[in-house]
């Protein structure tokens, strides 16, 4: 961890006006299939997860765990997940599907005046009371609007632009195996896609705000990758487009067509999950708009299970007094043999090895049981893979 810059200090203050006005995520993008296999979520579980676009939240849901906690510092994230449990408690599954499948439902105002603004709280029917246009939209997409939105808006035109392009990434979508993703994506994806233009623009950090990353982060990648943010989000996509069936791949298809397909889509998306959340799972989803910190000092139940996303990367530059405050307060209020998870962009962290917590100044390390090995093992299934890093702890049982 180092002190803030000048720079830094900047950064922070641009990067939270911009999102803390806005909705920045309108879907989750780390793979909650991957996160399944190290959480081995069971009955008597409680979790604590990062809300962001609450996809994972609900994804959890279906494993049956007793509690789910979402908490999110943005009030907006958590009106997103609101909505989202509000429409699975009213609506049928082809409504549901439309509205966040699909993106799009012409008879959207109706619906939410009529069988979803009720449940809401008083800030998330504020913010859908101006925002509901998202979901009647010429823009063509709920999946268009928000911070990350932008970006993917501007990548739909950039490829409506390029027929040739926009072709050969539909093709590409549609492969049957990797050997045929292969031959579309070397032979007529990445001789098009990536050029001086493309690559000056992804590495523009007002972009990378828009997708919630902020200037720290982007330090973390240039640090650890010799290309730089560009070089990294090559890496990335090479991996995915070559080395990962896109058939499931969810993630990469809203982003590139601003919808998913009933084929390819998050699990709560999926008819029969559907009908198990509407039957009760999802009343296990509790929502806290606050910071990790104060929500673990005012909850008296210990929590067996943590999601934390890659927040923790920015506090280590922004707030690492804070940092230190949340591990303290992490292990004040998991239960024994808790399950820690988290991202980062970097491969090993290094504020991980920097931070001492308690009386004694434990490092985590040795409070904590990192399962290095077992993170490394998972990570390369990740669907998303712009994360570099992937942490897996458990807390002394």
């Amino acid at each position: 961890m180092t002190n803030p810059t000048l720079r830094d200090r900047f950064d922070q203050r641009l990067f939270n006006a911009i999102v803390s006005r806005s909705l920045v995520y309108n879907t989750c993008w780390e793979d909650p299939a991957v996160d399944r296999q190290a959480l081995a979520l069971g009955a008597d579980d409680s979790v604590l997860v990062i809300t962001s676009a609450g996809c994972n939240a609900l994804d959890y849901a279906l494993q049956g765990p007793k509690s789910i906690h979402a908490i999110d510092a943005n009030p907006r994230q958590n009106a997103l997940l609101e909505l989202k449990i509000a429409a699975i408690r009213a609506l049928e599954f082809d409504d549901f599907f439309a509205i966040f499948g699909e993106g799009f439902h012409r008879d959207f105002a109706a619906l939410y005046r009529e069988r979803l603004r009720a449940q809401l709280s008083p800030f998330a029917q504020g913010f859908w009371d101006r925002h509901a246009h998202w979901f009647t939209s010429k823009r063509g997409s709920f999946y268009f609007h928000g911070l990350s939105g932008l970006v993917a808006r501007g990548s739909r035109a950039y490829l409506m632009a390029r027929p040739r392009l926009r072709r050969a990434i539909e093709d590409l979508l549609d492969a049957r195996d990797l050997d045929e993703q292969r031959a579309i994506y070397d032979g007529r994806v990445a001789p098009v896609l990536w050029n001086k233009p493309v690559n000056w623009l992804i590495s523009r950090q007002w972009v990378m705000s828009l997708l919630g990353v902020p200037y720290p982060q982007r330090k973390l990648v240039e640090a650890q990758h010799a290309g730089g943010v560009s070089g990294f989000i090559h890496a990335a996509v090479r991996y995915v487009f070559r080395q990962l069936p896109l058939a499931d791949n969810y993630f990469y298809r809203v982003y590139l067509t601003g919808r998913y397909s009933r084929e390819c889509c998050p699990e709560y998306l999926k008819p029969d999950n559907f009908a198990r959340l509407k039957a009760g799972l999802v009343d296990r989803i509790e929502w806290h708009t606050t910071t990790v910190t104060r929500f673990l000092r005012a909850h008296e139940t210990p929590i067996s299970r943590f999601v934390l996303l890659d927040h923790m990367d920015w506090m280590s530059t922004y707030h690492p007094d804070a940092l230190v405050e949340e591990w303290e307060a992490i292990r004040e209020r998991a239960a024994p043999g808790a399950r820690i998870l988290l991202r980062s962009a970097q491969a090993r962290p290094a504020y991980l090895d920097a931070i001492r917590i308690g009386p004694a100044q434990e490092r985590l390390r040795d409070a904590f049981r990192f399962l290095d090995a077992e993170a490394d093992a998972l990570q390369p299934a990740d669907r998303v893979h712009t994360y570099a890093g992937f942490v897996i702890a458990d807390v002394p049982a």
